[in-house]
């Protein structure tokens, strides 16, 4: 078990076969790592087309730990060529954003070690409340031009909307 405790080549196998996968991590304190848990498989497993949520602790620390999610959603039993690439996403989007939502409610952080890139860009005025004004500001007067990675962290940028950037709803 140890040594193949995170071979994920299976799951390559079933996006072939018309299933949306993912994961995402999520660091919160011990008092919070339960409810984290249990929030976030109770919500995701509510989407229609969810097919499968897990979890286990990838990083520990005194204070708490990182919890990384796997969530596996399917439209239907129809082969892949069935489905749009637009359905897939929808799905994709719908899982990611109540799995998102829920960790964020139940007190974990938006991110422990992948970043915040597009994806979860639409999710950090949430998770930083009037903080993210203060990060827009620097942005604007340390990136005047807005080279430096235009459209991540959420923040607003001159080159149009950027992908997965709209409701996280």
């Amino acid at each position: 078990w140890l040594a193949h405790r995170n071979d994920t080549s299976g799951l390559q196998a079933l996006t072939k076969k018309g299933f949306v996968i993912d994961t995402m991590e999520v660091a919160a304190p011990w008092s919070k790592l339960t409810s984290v848990y249990t929030n976030v498989v109770a919500a995701t497993s509510a989407v229609s087309g969810a097919r499968s949520v897990s979890a286990h602790v990838s990083h520990s620390y005194l204070d708490g730990a990182c919890i990384y999610f796997t969530f596996v959603g399917q439209l239907s039993s129809r082969d892949i060529t069935d489905a749009t690439t637009a359905e897939h996403e929808r799905l994709y989007l719908a899982m990611w954003n109540a799995a998102q939502r829920a960790a964020l409610t139940a007190g974990a952080n938006l991110a422990h070690h992948h970043g915040v890139g597009l994806n979860r860009g639409r999710f950090m005025r949430e998770a930083m409340g009037d903080a993210f004004n203060v990060v827009m500001a620097l942005k604007q007067a340390l990136d005047p031009r807005d080279i430096f990675n235009p459209g991540k962290l959420g923040l607003p940028t001159r080159r149009g909307a950027m992908p997965w950037s709209g409701s996280s709803t």
